[in-house]
């Protein structure tokens, strides 16, 4: 009975088997034959989706090109320097007794900054005026004394030798006395020197002197370092070849300098072209030139770096187009024109210059005609098209108002070029 028992149990592990074997190889068969199938279904599916529409119209976006003023500007960077920076010291020796300025404040010219013991140049003052007291009183009795010799001369009461060494005496006595005025007047100037007063209209810095130190003549320290504001100058570089676009310029008229933030490009101050220096530097062949700033708000600070923008010329009523219309290819610059049909045509375009926002085209396009400025992935010669939103981005409609636009769009000009890469500071081909 055991052992009927135990061959039962053999069957049904063997059977159990069995049946495991044959469902792991009915998935493997499956596996086999379901796993490319499904991944081609996928990747068909996928590549329907990429290119679903394929045959349709391509949405886009457009912008029409139009005639506008554009200004041609260089650009660079520069350092704004005070216009007038003095380093106030003291002209005599001596203790210092106040310090009437705060650190930072605007003072006038003429203004008391600082004072010095004033007691020994004092009483040098009162010496020399006692001096010269001394000598008025020796010229006045020499001057009776002449004359007393001039009468008894006239009568030969005298030797007349006597009389004209007398009056040579008082000839000595009135030089004496303009000697001792000399030396009033320098003693006066130097006991003027004990007060320190501003030499122009300015800010002071941190003082580099406290009050009861002994301040010298000879230290070039000085006591506070005073800077002129406003106005204010910005220094800045130009490559040797804009010399001749910018002296041609200078010589029609003042120039317009802008100082733009470094961040974000906004306008901080507006001011003019002063200098274009007389010489090119050899070592890295820029040339320097100066503009002023009113800075009225203080918003130029000496020693800060500002983008500057230099206005050279104005291109008048030329033909513009987005930016981002113009595309390269193999044989140049082109753009994407949109056809009364709804259908593009690549023409190619040459460019005179571009900026970040807006490209001046030379020939190949019309004011008027729309241009692909987005979408260009799917884009063939003569395929059809779907403006998503027409002239969304047509400068009259997007374009800030002129100020806000200066003011974030700086105009970067390039030389006439196809295949050259967009220069920070190129020049406009002529």
């Amino acid at each position: 009975m055991l052992d009927k028992t135990r061959q039962s149990w053999s069957r049904a592990s063997l059977i159990k088997r069995l049946l495991i074997v044959a469902v792991v190889v009915l998935i493997a068969v499956l596996l086999v034959y379901e796993w490319p199938a499904g991944t081609q279904n996928q990747q068909a599916s996928r590549g329907r989706g990429r290119f679903a529409g394929a045959s349709g119209p391509v949405p886009v976006l457009a912008a029409s090109a139009r005639k506008a003023d554009v200004p041609v500007y260089l650009d660079t960077v520069g350092t704004a320097r005070a216009l007038n920076t003095v380093t106030v010291q003291s002209q005599v020796d001596g203790k210092l007794i106040s310090l009437d300025f705060q650190e930072g404040q605007d003072v006038r010219k003429g203004d008391v900054l600082a004072r010095i013991d004033p007691t020994t140049y004092q009483a040098a003052l009162d010496q020399a005026i006692a001096k010269k007291a001394q000598d008025e009183a020796q010229l006045a009795n020499a001057r009776l004394d002449l004359e007393r010799y001039e009468r008894l001369a006239a009568t030969n009461s005298i030797n007349r030798q006597q009389a004209d060494t007398q009056k040579a005496l008082v000839a000595q006595l009135e030089a004496q006395v303009q000697a001792d005025q000399g030396a009033i007047d320098n003693a006066r100037a130097i006991l003027a020197y004990t007060t320190i007063v501003a030499p122009i209209d300015g800010r002071t810095g941190i003082r580099m002197v406290d009050v009861g130190n002994v301040v010298r003549a000879s230290n070039a320290t000085g006591i506070v370092v005073l800077t002129q504001l406003k106005p204010i100058n910005v220094m800045f570089n130009l490559p040797q070849q804009t010399l001749p676009q910018i002296n041609a310029a200078f010589a029609k008229g003042p120039l317009t300098v802008e100082a733009q933030q470094s961040d974000t490009g906004a306008v901080i101050d507006r001011g003019t072209l002063q200098v274009v220096d007389n010489q090119v530097d050899q070592t890295t062949g820029t040339v320097k030139l100066k503009a002023e700033f009113p800075n009225a708000n203080l918003q130029l600070w000496p020693g800060q770096f500002v983008n500057v923008r230099l206005t050279v010329d104005t291109l008048p009523q030329v033909t513009v187009v987005p930016t981002g219309a113009v595309q390269r290819g193999p044989d140049g610059t082109f753009v994407y024109v949109i056809g009364s049909d709804s259908k593009v045509s690549q023409r190619p375009v040459t460019i005179r210059m571009q900026d970040e926002h807006q490209a001046v085209a030379a020939s190949g396009i019309e004011p008027g005609e729309r241009v692909v400025t987005t979408g260009f992935s799917q884009l063939t010669d003569k395929r059809e098209v779907k403006v998503s939103n027409p002239d969304a981005n047509t400068p009259e409609t997007t374009a800030p108002a002129p100020e806000a636009q200066r003011s974030r769009t700086p105009r970067r000009e390039r030389q006439r070029s196809e295949a050259a890469p967009r220069r920070t500071t190129p020049t406009a081909t002529q």
